[in-house]
C-alpha cells in the first residue's frame, strides 16, 4: 500500500505502517524499530565565528630564521584587509623543493598574523578528499555542541564553504597543493578571504591568478645559526665541522633540521654526523632526527614526489638519476639531449622535473640541489627510484654522455675550449663521485681526452692525477701492453714534463718506448711519437748527448715511413733543427 501525506505533499511512504518525514530532528518511532535522523545543521550566515578560530599545527620547536625577506613579501601582498578594497582577495602560492621550508613560513605567517583574521584554517590539500575532509572539520568546529559524526564529509564541507561565504575576512591555507585544477573550484568561489597555497609545483599558479613566491635554500649564516638552535652551538673546534656540514646539506631547511635534531638527541658531533653522512648517506638521510619513525624525512619527502613524477614520466626519474652524477649548476641541456629515444622527451622530462621543483631550468642550463643528488646516486632496497641496477645504469649513461660532448683536438682545437671549460665541473664531479676500480671504457676516455686539455691550460695538478688514473684504468681493462695502455703512459710521462718533474717523467718515457717497439714495432707511428717524446725530454734536462741521436733517428725513420711532407716529419725536422 502507497499513500501521500497530506501534510506535506511530495513526501511517499511505503508500507503499512511507514511515516513520511520532511525535517526530523530527533527519533522516528515506526511501531517496529526506532531511526536516529541525522542532526539539522543552523543555517551558515547564523552561526558567528568563534573568536581566535584556527587550526594550525604546533609552531616549530626552534625560533624561525632566514626568511625575513620572503615573509616580508607574504606581508605585502596579504596585508590587513582593512588597507584594502573588500572585495579583493589574495591568493599567495608559494613553491619550491619537498623540505626546503614551504610549509614552516606559511604556519610562522599565519600565526603572527593570527590576530588578523576572523578565521584561520589550515587545508591538507595533497588530495581532492583531504581538502574536502579539512573544510568538513571545520564545520563541526563552528558546531561544536552539534555531533556531525554521522554527517557525510561532503554535506559538511559544502556548509562550510557557505558559512565562509557569509563570515569574510579569514585566512585558508593550502598546504602541500599537488595539483592547481583541486584548488579551482575553491578559490573561484571563496572571495571574501585569502589563500596562501604551499605547493612543490612551481606552474598552473598563474591561471587562478594566484601571485608566485618561489623559495630557494637557506643563506649559509642563516643555516649555520639553524644548526645552532637545534644541535647546541658546541666547542669552537666544531665551528668549521658546523660550516662544512651546512654545505654538505646544501643549506635545506628539513636536512638541517633532521641532522641538528639528531646530533642534539644522540649527543653526536657535527663532525661525527658529517662522517656519517658520507659513508652511510641512505641511512641518514631516512633517519629521523628525534628518533620518531613516524617523522618526516627527506628521504621520505622526495619518494612521494617522484612516485608521482615517475607516474606521469619515467623517463624524468632516470634522467634525475643521471644529473645526480654531475655537478649542481649549470648543467648544460643539450648534454642531456642524448638520454631519450624520442625527439624531445628529455625537454619534456626536465620540464616536468622543474615543476615538482627537483631541479631549476634556464633557457640553457639545470640546477639540481646536491642532496637530491646524493640520494639520488644512493642505492635503496627500500626504494624502487633507487635500485643498484637503476643508479648504476644512470652512472654509465652520464659518463657516455660526457664522453660524446667533449670536442676534439683538445690542446690545439681552440674553438672548443669554450665547450671544455662548461663541461670540466660535471667531469670533475662524475669522477669524484666514481672509484677507480669501477672506471669503464668511457670513463677512461674521458679521463685522458681532458688530461691533455688541462695539460695545454697550465692545470697541471688536476692534468697530471687524471693522467695517472688513466693509466691504470687502461692497463686493468686491457692489459699493460695494449696500444691505448701505452698511449695513456706517453700522457702521464708528458703530464710530468710539463711539471717540470723529470725524474718521472724520463723513466716513463723511456719505458714506453721499449714497450712500443717490442709490441708496435720499430715503425709504428707512435713508436715515433715515443722517440721523439724522449728526445725532447732529454733536451729539457740539459742531455743533449742523447737528445741528438734520438732526434737524428726518428726524423730518418719518419721519412722513411711516413714522408717527407707528413706532419709528424716536419714536427721532427723541427725538433732537430
Amino acid at each position: 500500500m502507497h499513500s501521500t501525506s497530506p501534510e506535506t505533499p511530495g513526501l511517499a511512504t511505503a508500507g503499512a505502517r511507514s511515516p513520511a518525514v520532511g525535517t526530523n530532528n530527533g527519533n522516528i518511532f515506526t511501531g517496529d524499530t526506532t531511526l536516529q535522523a541525522p542532526p539539522a545543521l543552523p543555517l551558515p550566515p547564523d552561526v558567528s565565528a568563534p573568536d581566535g578560530l584556527h587550526n594550525l599545527p604546533r609552531p616549530v620547536g626552534h625560533r624561525f630564521v632566514g626568511r625575513m625577506s620572503e615573509m616580508a613579501i607574504l606581508e605585502q601582498a596579504l596585508r590587513p584587509r582593512n588597507e584594502r578594497a573588500a572585495t579583493h582577495v589574495v591568493t599567495q602560492a608559494m613553491s619550491g623543493l619537498g623540505g626546503v621550508g614551504k610549509s614552516t613560513l606559511a604556519l610562522y605567517f599565519a600565526r603572527t598574523h593570527l590576530s588578523d583574521y576572523t578565521a584561520v584554517w589550515w587545508i591538507d590539500a595533497e588530495t581532492p578528499e583531504t581538502i574536502t575532509s579539512s573544510l568538513a572539520q571545520l564545520t563541526t568546529r563552528v558546531n561544536a555542541g552539534t555531533d556531525t559524526s554521522s554527517m557525510p564529509s561532503a554535506i559538511l564541507a559544502e556548509w562550510a564553504l557557505t558559512w565562509l561565504d557569509t563570515h569574510p575576512g579569514w585566512l585558508l591555507v593550502f598546504d602541500n597543493a599537488t595539483h592547481p585544477d583541486h584548488l579551482a573550484p575553491y578559490l573561484a568561489r571563496l572571495t571574501s578571504g585569502d589563500h596562501l597555497i604551499t605547493s612543490r609545483l612551481t606552474y598552473g599558479w598563474h591561471d587562478l591568478a594566484a601571485t608566485a613566491l618561489h623559495l630557494d635554500v637557506l643563506t649559509p649564516p642563516a643555516a649555520i645559526h639553524l644548526l645552532h638552535q637545534l644541535a647546541a652551538p658546541g666547542p669552537s673546534s666544531e665551528a668549521a665541522a658546523a660550516q662544512e656540514l651546512a654545505d654538505e646539506l646544501g643549506y635545506l631547511p628539513l636536512a638541517l633540521e633532521q641532522a641538528g635534531a639528531y646530533i642534539r638527541r644522540t649527543r653526536n658531533t657535527y663532525s661525527g654526523y658529517l662522517y656519517r653522512l658520507r659513508t652511510h648517506t641512505a641511512r641518514m638521510l631516512n633517519t629521523p632526527g628525534n628518533g620518531d619513525p613516524h617523522s618526516i624525512t627527506i628521504a621520505r619527502t622526495w619518494r612521494v614526489t617522484l612516485d608521482t613524477i615517475a607516474e606521469r614520466d619515467p623517463l624524468a626519474v632516470h634522467l634525475l638519476r643521471v644529473m645526480a652524477w654531475l655537478a649542481p649548476h649549470d648543467i648544460p641541456r643539450d648534454l642531456l639531449n642524448g638520454i631519450a629515444d624520442e625527439p624531445d622527451a628529455d625537454t619534456d622530462a626536465l620540464a616536468l622535473l622543474n615543476d615538482f621543483s627537483m631541479i631549476t631550468l634556464t633557457e640553457g642550463t639545470a640546477d639540481i640541489h646536491r642532496l637530491v643528488q646524493a640520494l639520488a646516486r644512493t642505492p635503496d632496497p627500500k626504494d624502487p627510484h633507487r635500485s643498484d641496477s637503476a643508479i648504476s645504469q644512470a652512472q654509465s649513461t652520464a659518463a657516455t654522455l660526457i664522453q660524446d660532448a667533449l670536442p676534439n683536438n683538445p690542446e690545439t682545437n681552440t674553438a672548443g675550449w669554450p665547450r671544455w671549460r662548461a663541461l670540466l665541473p660535471h667531469i670533475d664531479a662524475y669522477l669524484t663521485h666514481t672509484q677507480p676500480d669501477t672506471d669503464t671504457a668511457e670513463t677512461d676516455g674521458i679521463l685522458y681526452s681532458a688530461s691533455r686539455f688541462l695539460r695545454g691550460q697550465g692545470q697541471l695538478s688536476q692534468a697530471t692525477q687524471y693522467a695517472r688514473r688513466s693509466v691504470i684504468t687502461s692497463a686493468r681493462l686491457n692489459g699493460e701492453d695494449h696500444p691505448s695502455t701505452l698511449t695513456s703512459r706517453n700522457n702521464l710521462a708528458s703530464a710530468y714534463e710539463s711539471a717540470g718533474d723529470l725524474g718521472r717523467a724520463i723513466p716513463l718515457y723511456e719505458q714506453t718506448l721499449t714497450d712500443s717497439i717490442r709490441v708496435l714495432g720499430e715503425d709504428h707511428p707512435s713508436t715515433l711519437a715515443s722517440r721523439n717524446n724522449l728526445a725532447y725530454v732529454y733536451e729539457s734536462a740539459g742531455d743533449l748527448g742523447r737528445a741528438i741521436p734520438l732526434y737524428e733517428q726518428t726524423l730518418t725513420d719518419s721519412i722513411r715511413v711516413l714522408g717527407e711532407d707528413h706532419p709528424s716529419t716536419l714536427a721532427s725536422r723541427n725538433n732537430l733543427a
